[in-house]
């Protein structure tokens, strides 16, 4: 992990964008204190890892169970009706659901 200081940062934000696009995080600090870290945002390839990392900070959770593949295909056969509108659709779902 590579380290700058806030001056060093301005300075040479370009040539520390291109690290960071390269996958390298950099620490910036001000007056010796660590205050702020630049890193990669992932936007394809890995899925697996961005959900994982949503899960570990508490932005997303599992289901709490794995649907069966007969209710996933019962779902795609009942579609929403049509002209309903999106508060019904929801309220439909979560009775099905109880």
């Amino acid at each position: 992990m590579e380290k700058a200081t806030i001056s060093k940062l301005k300075n040479n934000l370009s040539a520390y964008l291109r690290k960071v696009r390269a996958g390298q995080a950099v620490v910036i600090y001000d007056r010796d204190v660590p205050i702020a870290r630049l890193e990669r945002i992932e936007t394809k390839g890995r899925g697996a890892d961005r959900l994982a990392l949503l899960r570990a900070q508490g932005v997303l959770r599992p289901p709490l169970r794995q649907p069966s593949a007969a209710s996933l295909r019962a779902t795609l056969r009942d579609p929403v009706r049509r002209g309903a509108r999106l508060a019904e659709a929801v309220q439909e779902g979560r009775q099905e659901d109880r």
